[in-house]
């Protein structure tokens, strides 16, 4: 008689290989699993296929057109016209994805892990369908990230996403984007700097909801200066195709006549034909896959980690709750991961880095914060008569002189806040950032050279 030693195929089988999904398989089979992965379009995910790695070379490139033009003030003499090529950008941006989808590949298959080509859909908790053949596991866990979501207008099929922008055959003259997100302003950004006429269109009279409001504030007066038009409390209702290009109507009764419209107005988790009810997997209200600390569902074998879930959507934290996952559940080691205090950037420009609470948020926890602030134009632009300026600002939690939150716009802002990640996490208060030593000449020294409370934010007091 025969003993059936493994009842599944798989020990793990993981739905998506993005970057949450290829972290969880590879620790995983780290840990002795034998592990499958299925993918529908390129390993890596968004982040590496068609978001902030081919976003952020789109940066770069956007940036030479200021610095060509700045060269002179320093001294360098520029011959010619400078000429940009967006096809040979775009060429060199394929060629560099291309690389990195082959050693996420070349990853999986060094760990032994089996890569699926197709999209996987649940049969029931433990089988899956993947292009017509059925696998089964024995844990599931769900890591198809999410997609743009455009609104329900009329000629909707007229306009691009973000996954549209990276793959456009020639650079718009006119550009018309909707939103005022991560993904809005950086596009912004880079369609401006590449000549383009670049208009931004939300809803709400700031950009960048969820943000402290100094640096939206700050960084809508930039794009002003930079001629990037902002039509802010308004909504798109229809779009026309004309013979000329793309005429978008919005709500306030105006109208854009551009060559494109992009929509950047948020994503919805990656959840519709997953086969979710068949599993009986909890969904919200976006399509959300719900889970509890150890990114379990209310399945007990299947779980989920990044976008999908929802929590915060940012590439690193779908990192960490993959590997959270994988030790876990194959490593015998329970971890979750830490959503708090997350340093994060936006590839704006200037860019934005940041870490903690807002000041609002500091407020409605504390009732009371201190604002330390300091804004000043950059060393560099001293020269070239750019008006650009560089700001930050700590908050401070009075009682234990905790920093809270940290805020900067201006260059390297970035760069600056992964260290500033670190003060935060470890509970850096404000007396130590006083004790720090300057690095001079930088813009990081004023971190630890605002000497002076420039305010005290409160609660407002209710109305009597």
């Amino acid at each position: 008689m025969t003993v059936n030693v493994h009842p599944y195929d798989y020990d793990l089988f993981v739905i998506g290989a993005g970057s949450g999904g290829v972290r969880a398989a590879r620790i995983s089979a780290g840990y002795g699993a034998r592990v499958a992965v299925a993918e529908e379009y390129r390993v890596g995910g968004t982040c590496v296929i068609r978001g902030c790695v081919p976003k952020k070379l789109l940066v770069y490139a956007s940036h030479y057109h200021d610095e060509i033009a700045d060269a002179a003030a320093f001294g360098w003499t520029v011959e010619g016209t400078p000429r940009f090529s967006w096809p040979k950008l775009i060429a060199a941006k394929d060629r560099e994805i291309d690389r990195l989808n082959g050693l996420y590949i070349k990853g999986l298959e060094s760990a032994g892990v089996t890569l699926m080509e197709g999209r996987a859909r649940f049969v029931d908790a433990h089988t899956l369908d993947v292009g017509g053949k059925l696998v089964t596991a024995a844990t599931v866990l769900i890591a198809t990230g999410a997609t743009p979501e455009v609104p329900a207008i009329p000629g909707r099929e007229h306009a691009i996403t973000s996954n549209e922008a990276f793959h456009l055959a020639d650079l718009p003259g006119r550009i018309a984007i909707v939103g005022a997100g991560y993904i809005a302003v950086e596009f912004a950004g880079i369609f401006a700097g590449m000549g383009a006429k670049t208009t931004l269109v939300h809803r709400r009279a700031q950009l960048l909801r969820g943000f402290d409001d100094d640096m939206a504030r700050r960084l809508g007066e930039e794009y002003v200066q930079k001629g990037i038009d902002l039509h802010l409390s308004a909504t798109p209702t229809a779009i026309d195709k004309t013979a000329s290009g793309l005429v978008l109507h919005l709500s306030d009764g105006h109208s854009l006549e551009v060559d494109q419209v992009m929509f950047a107005t948020g994503r919805r988790p990656n959840t519709k034909g997953l086969g979710l009810e068949a599993a009986g997997v909890d969904a919200g209200a976006k399509g959300e896959v719900l889970v509890d600390l150890y990114s379990r569902t209310n399945v007990p074998n299947i779980y989920a980690v990044g976008d999908v879930t929802d929590r915060l959507a940012l590439t690193p934290v779908a990192i960490k709750e993959g590997h959270a996952f994988a030790d876990t559940v194959f490593g015998g080691r329970p971890a979750v991961a830490d959503h708090a205090d997350v340093p994060t950037a936006v590839f704006s420009q200037p860019p934005i880095g940041t870490v903690g609470l807002t000041e609002a948020e500091a407020v409605e926890r504390y009732g009371a914060v201190d604002i330390y602030e300091a804004g000043f134009r950059p060393m560099k632009h001293t020269l070239t008569g750019r008006q650009t300026r560089t700001y930050m600002k700590l908050i401070v939690e009075p009682r234990s002189d905790r920093v809270v939150g940290v805020h900067m716009i201006g260059d390297d802002a970035p760069e600056i806040v992964q260290a500033l990640g670190i003060a935060i996490k470890a509970g850096a208060t404000k007396a130590q950032f006083d004790r720090t030593v300057a690095v001079h000449p930088t813009a990081a020294e004023e971190l630890v050279l605002m000497r002076t409370k420039a305010r005290t934010a409160k609660a407002e007091a209710p109305a009597a």
